[in-house]
This record gives structure tokens, sequence and C-alpha cells, in this order.
């Protein structure tokens, strides 16, 4: 276990503590390890909302290429912000046991709710779940990491904003001024941390595959495959939720219009052992109930 094996991370406080998480499991493995933070383009770029970037990958590009021009071995990612389409060379070797998947709303007041108000998110789906269930409600944009954007709800005169329970959880801002908005469906892969590798780097991919958890795996596997039929390469507001109870995985996804005031949503069940192309199926039935045209619209607009 002579070879150092060097993990790209993005710069920011999350993305550091995701990388030093998969680091202590290795060096808890045997092997040794060596820290490489670099900036992405999505942290650079925060004066426009993610999907003016194209959002495909506006995260993971950087490390991606990092890897390919051999400047790093692994990478370590918010599996939610990978592409479901890996650049040629590179593979998933393993995902982490995942966090908590729910959205929460953290606020000033909640008085609001039953009035008008304004919240912030950077997120198409959050936007347009909120918009869904919240018409008349603005909807402000939101960038930064984490710890940027709660100081950007404190001097801003919004009521609230969206954010992902576990970024928080993971290193330890979570306010208590919050709830969980526990009917928001969460981003395909929401919670989970995802670590990549190099294909023909078969001692990298060997320790990673060490750190994979199969349930997770398996859950953001369907999610990922339902975003990946229903966007064809668009960015759109899209939820998914697959969770293993017993010998079944139950899964929620939906699809909806920017502004919130068209959703189509799909609830199904499958035996655990016939997970395969069960979230194909699930977008089939959305884009089979008037998704192609919704996806249509969604593209036309962006």
């Amino acid at each position: 276990m002579s070879k150092v094996i060097r993990i790209g991370t993005r710069d920011s406080k999350l993305a550091l503590w995701q990388a030093k998480t998969v680091q202590q499991k290795l060096e808890d493995l045997g092997y040794n390890t060596k820290l490489v933070p670099v900036k992405s383009q999505g942290d650079i770029i925060l004066d426009k909302p993610l999907y003016e970037l194209g959002i495909t990958g506006v995260f993971t590009k950087t490390l991606d290429i990092a890897m390919l021009n051999g400047d790093v071995d692994i990478a370590v990612h918010s599996m939610k912000d990978v592409p479901t389409q890996l650049p040629k060379g590179i593979i998933q070797s393993a995902v982490l046991k995942r966090a908590n998947t729910k959205d929460i709303l953290v606020y000033k007041d909640v008085d609001f709710l039953n009035t008008v108000g304004t919240i912030a998110t950077g997120s198409l789906r959050r936007k347009a779940q909120w918009l869904n269930k919240y018409p008349n409600h603005t909807v402000e944009g939101l960038r930064g990491n984490v710890i940027t954007r709660l100081q950007k709800l404190k001097d801003n005169n919004w009521n609230a904003a969206v954010f992902a329970k576990a970024g928080l959880e993971r290193i330890d801002i979570l306010p208590e001024n919050h709830i969980e908005l526990d009917w928001m469906i969460p981003a395909p892969a929401q919670g989970a941390m995802v670590v990549v590798t190099l294909q023909n780097d078969t001692f990298s991919t060997e320790a990673i595959s060490k750190l994979n958890h199969q349930p997770t795996e398996i859950c953001t596997h369907i999610e990922r495959e339902f975003l990946r039929v229903l966007e064809g390469g668009c960015t759109a507001p899209i939820g998914a939720s697959a969770i293993i109870n017993g010998d079944s995985i139950q899964f929620e996804g939906v699809l909806l219009s920017i502004d919130g005031t068209k959703k189509l949503s799909v609830r199904k069940s499958v035996a655990l052992s016939n997970y395969k192309g069960f979230g194909k199926a699930c977008a089939l039935e959305i884009l089979d109930n008037g998704g192609r045209e919704l996806m249509k619209a969604i593209k036309a607009a962006l």
C-alpha cells in the first residue's frame, strides 16, 4: 500500500468534510492518502443561477479534468451534483452510506406561510415545488456554499431559504430555526456521497470499492436512472426518492413545470431483487402521462 491516493475535492467546508471522511476511512484500512482541494466553476461564478451555467457537471468538471490529467487519483462528490453520464475513463467506485435526504426551511418567521412572503433557493426543483404549494409566494435566487447562503439569508429581507439538511448537519451549522419539508421530494441522490476513480487505476478502484454501501448504491441508482431517462440532457425540476423497506423498494418521483403550476408524480414499489430498470420504468410512466410535453416546454423556457 505504498502508493499515496490523492483525493480531489472542492475547497468548500462541506466538500472538505466529505473528502476528509473518505480519507479517514481509507487510512483506517491502511492506505496512504493526500487531500488535493480545487475550486470549481460552480463555486467561482455566484451571480448566475445554476441552470444558466449549464448545471450538468458545473461542480464536478474541474475535478474530472484533474483526474484525467493525472493530478488526482480519486474525487469525492455530493452525488446529487454528479451528471448521470460520467466522462469517459471515470467510473463510480463507491457510494457511502446515505445521510438525511430531506430539504429543510431555515426561517426568520413562519407566519408568512399562511400569507405572502419570499423564500430563497438556487434550485429549480425546490423553486417549482415551493410555488406548486405556495403559488402566492416569491422565490429569489440564492447561490454559494452553505455558509455563504446562510449569511445571505440573514443579510436580505427574505422570510426563509431552503437547504439540504444533510449538508448543514455534516458541518454542524444546522440552525434551531428550521423545519423539515416532508412534502418536498428531494433531489435524486440527495444526502449521498460518491467516490469516482479512473477506470484504468485498479489500485485506487479496489481501495475505494471497500467503502461502498450497497443499500445506498441501489437507491441512488434508481433515483439517478429516473433522472437520466426524464431529463435527456436538460436540467429540469425533478425530485426522486427510493427507500428500501424490508424486501421491497418504495419510490416517489416528481416532474414539475418551472413555475410550479404543473406537476406530474409517480409512486410505485418493487421487490428489492428486481430493482434494475425500476427507475427507468417510473420515468417512462411520467413521460407517457404528459411528461414529454412538459419536458419540451421546460427546454424551450431554458
